[in-house]
């Protein structure tokens, strides 16, 4: 028996070693929840029970009835309360407005808590909703309600004023929906809640929502929009079920957490996996109306949240605010989200006080994702994690596939003798696929709503072996020997320079890292350049305050500012990645998701009168006495690039 107290240390210390060498223990947490989830999904479906809004009734009906759902503007809500709103809510939808089970109805409201019980009243008498981003005017909003199909379009008072008479005009018109008849638009006021909230709640029979496959549809949530008109993408049950449902087991989330949002619900990050995962666990969410730098830290204080939900460069702006004495007085354990970039990481983490970063990657049509749970600096600015567990039993799922340098659009290199798409090896930039059932591709993928094309085009075909099928993300990653994943670019920003591909992503983090915090933020893309092939590096920079002055031809970078970026950039890039020109402007357009908006930008390129009229000031870079340096760019060198005098 004496060997037993050597023996437990010697166990407990190959334990140790195994798990930070093949990330056992990271492993099982990450499997075991993703199984779990399967489990739990097929019981339901068993039961006829796809819908989430059995998970609510199931809430309001047991003990949690008590327990606090939602926390908006000053008030709340329980379980059982907001039970009774959401069957008053469905009670109106259907005895006034006569929606039908499977009928889709449009829904374009700000973050509040009648969007939630609008959401779940449809759900409750068997109908979907379609989430239309409040921040559409125009085409892109009658885009999007006419691809929903939609009869009935729900609006509340802060968007009212994009339905402008040429909009009310167009939705009026018997046409619109290819002659099915004309779109009505009913404005929600403070009067109509009330009478709704006083009404009868009525609960409509199990029939009303019976019959949902797995791979119905629950949700049409449209894509950002960023590079055309916003595209409506088929959330499934499954994909509510499992995506909320894996998201509450792998943080994991507690019964007494409070997770703070102010995410745009119109998005799937706060929709799916933020609300909905607060609902699968029972805990509370804390919602805002939107995102702001002045009330985020506020908000988090008075609700006592204990996670907060970001998405694209929330945590940048939230960085760049100027420090309070409450920066670090708060409860929160663990932030996460999509699209915190690697160099705004560890600064976010340290300044705030936040021990763990859970970062996700996933598209909101997409059939699977990557994740990162990270406390220390080893996967740190990485999109996924696995260890060796999770790589045999998952990697078979995925591919990441080269694409081809010489095709435009960019498309999958293959093999000129089998056909086959080229794999990418160790830490090579490839487009990440994740593999379809080629008999059923709808069982993961039930693609574009109304939109054959676009959902074919997501499809890759003949992947690994002839017959395969696998969906297409779009995105460039890379695939380290630690099994960790790294964002490269999205295939359609990446650009061709010097017969070189350029990650406009891994310059935008160059630019982030110049010492000094002079640069705020930054936009890179590729823009045409007259006599030159490819596009040549050009990034929207927008300096640390102190970092540039007024003038009277507007905003002017600082000297030295010009100086720093030179020399780092020289340093952190391979030279046909340094930018060639820099456009200084005070702000970035962004998406309701707080990620940039880039097509303005590179339709104006480098022509400096339409630079100059939006109050921005173009620099590009010259050689000056054996050192690259970045000048004044103006009309005059404009035309002599045009005139073929120049070489870039």
């Amino acid at each position: 028996m004496a060997a037993l107290p050597v023996a437990i240390p010697a166990v407990a210390a190959t334990a140790a070693y195994l798990n930070a060498r093949i990330g056992l223990i990271y492993d099982w947490d990450l499997l075991s929840t993703y199984i779990h989830s399967g489990i739990e999904q097929r019981l339901v479906a068993a039961k006829d029970h796809s819908t989430l809004f059995y998970i609510l009734e199931g809430h309001a009906k047991s003990s949690k009835s008590t327990h606090p759902l939602l926390l908006w503007n000053g008030k709340s809500w329980t379980y059982g309360e907001a039970y009774e709103l959401v069957l008053k809510y469905g009670s109106w939808l259907k005895r006034e407005k006569g929606v039908q089970k499977n009928e889709v109805v449009a829904m374009d409201f700000v973050n509040s808590e009648v969007f939630i019980w609008m959401w779940f009243g449809l759900w409750s008498i068997g109908a979907k909703p379609a989430f239309i981003n409040y921040n559409l005017t125009g085409k892109p909003l009658l885009h999007s309600i006419r691809t929903s199909s939609s009869r009935l379009v729900l609006a509340d008072a802060e968007t009212k004023k994009e339905f402008t008479e040429a909009v009310t005009a167009e939705l009026a018109n018997p046409n619109f929906r290819d002659g099915k008849g004309d779109v009505e638009l009913v404005f929600f006021t403070p009067e109509l809640e009330a009478a709704i909230e006083s009404g009868e709640a009525v609960r409509e029979p199990d029939e009303a929502r019976s019959g949902q496959e797995m791979h119905d549809m629950a949700i049409l949530i449209y894509t950002s929009g960023t590079t055309g008109l916003p595209k409506p993408a088929i959330v499934s049950w499954s994909k509510a079920r499992l995506g909320s449902r894996f998201i509450a087991g792998w943080l994991p989330l507690k019964k007494d957490d409070i997770l703070y949002t102010c995410m745009p619900l119109y998005h799937s990050s706060a929709s799916l996996l933020a609300t909905l995962s607060i609902l699968t666990r029972g805990c509370t969410l804390s919602l805002d109306r939107r995102f702001s730098h002045h009330t985020f830290w506020p908000s988090i204080l008075a609700t006592n949240a204990t996670i907060i939900h970001y998405v694209g460069e929330t945590c940048r702006y939230l960085l760049s605010a100027p420090p309070r004495p409450t920066d670090r007085a708060h409860r929160v354990r663990l932030a996460y989200g999509n699209g915190l970039r690697p160099d705004v990481w560890e600064s976010f983490k340290a300044r705030f006080n936040i021990p763990t970063i859970c970062e996700f990657y996933a598209a909101t049509e997409g059939p699977s994702g990557m994740f990162n749970k990270s406390t220390n600096g080893f996967s740190s600015g990485a999109i996924g994690r696995n260890g060796t567990l999770a790589t045999m039993l998952m990697g078979p799922g995925l591919a990441v596939i080269k694409i081809d340098p010489e095709t435009d659009p960019p498309a999958p290199l293959r093999d000129p003798k089998t056909g086959l798409c080229v794999i990418a090896g160790w830490d090579e930039p490839g487009e990440l696929a994740y593999k379809l059932d080629p008999a059923n591709i709808k069982a993961k993928f039930q693609g574009y709503f109304g939109n054959k094309g676009a959902t074919g085009s997501k499809v890759l075909r003949d992947v690994k072996r002839k017959g395969d099928a696998y969906f297409s993300t779009g995105d460039l990653v890379r695939w380290d020997r630690e099994n960790r994943w790294w964002f490269v670019d999205r295939i359609g920003d990446t650009f061709r320079w010097k017969s070189e591909n350029v990650s406009t992503a891994e310059v935008a983090q160059a630019l982030g890292l110049c010492p000094g915090n002079v640069v705020k933020e930054a936009a890179v893309f590729g823009v045409k350049v007259p006599n030159h092939d490819g596009r040549a590096g050009c990034a929207a920079v927008v300096l640390d305050d102190s970092h540039h002055e007024k003038t009277e031809k507007g905003w002017m970078p600082r000297p030295y500012a010009l100086v720093a970026l030179a020399g780092h950039l020289g340093k952190s890039l391979p030279k046909y990645s340094i930018p060639l020109f820099l456009r200084f402007t005070t702000e970035l357009q962004t998406t309701g998701t707080n990620k940039h908006q880039k097509t303005e930008f590179q339709a104006e390129g480098i022509e400096v009168g339409d630079v100059e009229q939006s109050g921005d000031v173009l620099f590009w870079l010259v050689e000056r006495n054996g050192q690259r340096v970045y000048e004044r760019f103006g009309v005059y060198e404009l035309a002599a690039i045009k005139g073929g005098n120049v070489k870039l």
